[in-house]
This record gives C-alpha cells, sequence and structure tokens, in this order.
C-alpha cells in the first residue's frame, strides 16, 4: 500500500499504532546501523535510504534524476516488508543473510525477489536487520550497483 506522504515522519503519522511502533523502530535501526553517507528519503511511497546526488551524481539508472536506492521499508497490506538491494546483489551477502535468519527468528523466511515479509509483527528480526544494514557502505553499494552493469 503505497502512501503519498512526502517525509517520514508523515509517513509515520498515517500508520496504526501497531504499524507505527514497527516503523519507528525500523528506522531507528536503520538510523543507529547504516554506514554514514545514506540518506532518508521517502520514495516509492516507503520510507528509505538512499546514495544522495552529492555522492553519486549519476543517479538511479531507471531515473538519473532519481537518487541511487539502497534501502527501504513499508507496512504494506499484509505485511511489514524491507527492500535491500544489496542482500540481493551480492550472492555472499544473500547467503549470509538466508543462514542468519533462523537465528534471529522464529518464523520461516519469507523473501521475494526485492523484499522480506513479515506477516507477524512480533517475527521481525530487528538486531539482524541492523547487522545486515552495517555490512554495506555507500562506496560498496555503489561499486556493486556499476559491476552489474559491467556484466
Amino acid at each position: 500500500m503505497q502512501s503519498d506522504a512526502r517525509t517520514p515522519d508523515q509517513y509515520i503519522a498515517e500508520l496504526p499504532n501497531d504499524r507505527r511502533k514497527v516503523i519507528e523502530r525500523l528506522r531507528k535501526v536503520s538510523r543507529d546501523n547504516l554506514p554514514e553517507g545514506f540518506k532518508e528519503v521517502m520514495g516509492y511511497g516507503m520510507m528509505g535510504y538512499v546514495v544522495p546526488h552529492e555522492l553519486y551524481p549519476n543517479g538511479y539508472h531507471c531515473d538519473p534524476k532519481q537518487p541511487l536506492p539502497f534501502y527501504g521499508f513499508a507496512s504494506q497490506k499484509n505485511s511489514v516488508n524491507i527492500y535491500h538491494m544489496a542482500v540481493y546483489a551480492d550472492k555472499k551477502l544473500y547467503d549470509w543473510f538466508v543462514s542468519e535468519f533462523p537465528k534471529y527468528s522464529k518464523a520461516r523466511l519469507d523473501m521475494g525477489k526485492s523484499c522480506v515479509r513479515f506477516k507477524k509483527l512480533d517475527d521481525i528480526p530487528y538486531d539482524l536487520i541492523g547487522k545486515l544494514l552495517s555490512k554495506v557502505t555507500v562506496e560498496d553499494w555503489i561499486s556493486m550497483y556499476e559491476n552489474a552493469f559491467k556484466k
């Protein structure tokens, strides 16, 4: 369910209380664990973190006016989802995340082509998400992103 909110604070204010608490906690985990350089934005109807044009002037190849997306999270109709681009771009990181997930959550990993879905809000492994976020710097992400186009 895409939001028309223009700021993360507006997005959070629109949510029902149970979802608001989860999104606020994901925001705190993000801010506490993302390496320096990523910028918090609203994009694609969700909260997210991007590489700003000041650090990567080329922007997103699909629309260079947009900053390079990296990670986002959203309250959807039936779940809360996280979207972490590097986990799909880096097989080693993907394998690490999949192998670590059962250590942090009792839930079955529900991972799609672009997201990890959490249907039960109590199943969200905040500590694991924090560790995942800390593993990729802005420079790492730009390198992974550019290397994807060299193949």
